[in-house]
């Protein structure tokens, strides 16, 4: 298991601030766990591409789906890898000077060959671990899937074997000389979550929200 220091594939290295790359799997498995949206990455018939789509992790691979005739899952038939990312912004860094502005963020990447699952009990569990990741206690409380939209539906794992988080946390660099500018300096935290649910227009199963609405929010980690 590589340390904080020691991608598993030099690849995988941050090269620019090399000291905000980490690739321990502590590190990586929590920048994947405390999101739900990651982008993939392939080369496409007409050149590059990257979508959007939900996700969940289970020990070291990442689940995401998508529909058979994407053209990113057409692609993952043969040996060409993707690059899946994840990224999480917490906070505007305000300098005294517009050069040294920056973001705090944490952003994992992992590089690899897709693998489509084909057993059918993986397939569910695959489905499960993307539901959960989005909304804990949804998979019990909902029908699942049936023969028809499984067959509509691919399910993908990623090995997350060679991936780098690399973050920026803290308050802005200014140079020596503009810290004692009459300028306002510092950061603007950035806080996701989740706004209270809206019924179907056709609901009417009853007011009482399921166990997993009632009790669902998602605030970034280090808001």
């Amino acid at each position: 298991m590589p340390d904080e220091t020691t991608p598993t594939n030099p690849r995988m290295k941050v090269v620019r601030v090399p000291e905000r790359g980490a690739y321990d799997r502590e590190t990586v498995y929590k920048t994947f766990d405390d999101g739900y949206l990651c982008h993939v990455g392939y080369e496409s018939d007409n050149g590059p591409v990257v979508l959007p789509t939900l996700y969940g992790r289970h020990e070291d691979s990442v689940y995401f789906h998508g529909s058979p005739a994407a053209g990113m899952f057409r692609r993952a038939k043969s040996d060409a890898e993707v690059s899946l990312t994840v990224t999480h912004v917490d906070g505007f860094v305000l300098a005294r000077s517009l050069f040294h502005h920056s973001m705090n963020y944490r952003s994992v990447v992992a590089i690899g060959k897709p693998e489509r699952v084909i057993d059918k009990q993986e397939i569910n569990f695959g489905l499960e671990v993307i539901t959960e990741n989005c909304l804990p206690g949804r998979w019990a409380e909902a029908r699942k899937p049936n023969e028809v939209e499984l067959r509509q539906t691919a399910v993908y794992k990623i090995s997350i074997t060679d991936a780098s988080v690399k973050a920026r946390e803290g308050a802005p660099g200014d140079d020596e000389e503009d810290v004692e500018l009459d300028i306002w300096a510092g950061v603007f935290p950035v806080v996701t979550g989740i706004g209270a649910p809206i019924p179907a227009p056709d609901f009417t199963a009853g007011t009482d929200l399921p166990s997993a609405i009632s009790t669902f929010s998602r605030v970034s980690a280090d808001s």
